[in-house]
């Protein structure tokens, strides 16, 4: 595989995960608050964020791996390692917490009053995770600017200037 593929791929993936994580939070996350009872739509997004996390995860590393040393800036890899970094954070380390409390709380969040301890926690742990996926999203927005910059001056990659179509002359 030549570097401008690697550099393709890795960008490619990374575009994706963007897109997924973008749709979470512009879309499904908004929309299952909007229809469904608190609880249910809490749920719901709760179970798509894993999924989310963890593949923010294994793109880290996927592209980090693809554009190392073939002719991508290290800041995509690092800007990439720090988007990992960030859903490893929100999925083990903020994720567990979240599930403890919920298993405490026992119940709707609504129904404890805005100073329980344990809503309070819940509140400050929330934050975290989105401020986790709002780093890992810009970390991967960075990553995917340095791979297209390297795409776009890799001496391997097609460019419009090199392909010249000529038309079968009649005569």
């Amino acid at each position: 595989m030549s570097p401008s593929w690697r550099l393709l791929a890795a960008a490619l993936l990374t575009a994706a995960w963007l897109g997924a994580a973008l749709l979470t939070v512009a879309v499904v996350a908004p929309r299952a608050f909007g229809v469904l009872p608190r609880t249910v739509a809490g749920t719901l997004v709760g179970s798509v964020l894993p999924t989310l996390f963890v593949a923010g995860l294994v793109l880290a590393v996927g592209v980090a791996l693809l554009s190392g040393r073939h002719g991508a800036p290290a800041g995509a890899a690092a800007a990439a390692l720090l988007a990992g970094a960030a859903c490893a954070v929100a999925q083990f380390g903020i994720d567990p917490r979240i599930a403890h409390l919920r298993a405490q709380i026992d119940g709707p969040l609504e129904g404890l009053q805005a100073d329980d301890p344990r809503r309070v926690a819940f509140g400050v742990l929330h934050g975290y995770s989105v401020a986790g996926l709002g780093v890992a999203m810009l970390a991967a927005t960075v990553s995917l600017g340095f791979l297209l910059f390297a795409l776009r001056e890799s001496p391997d990659a097609p460019h419009s200037s090199d392909r010249t179509t000529h038309a079968p002359s009649r005569q």
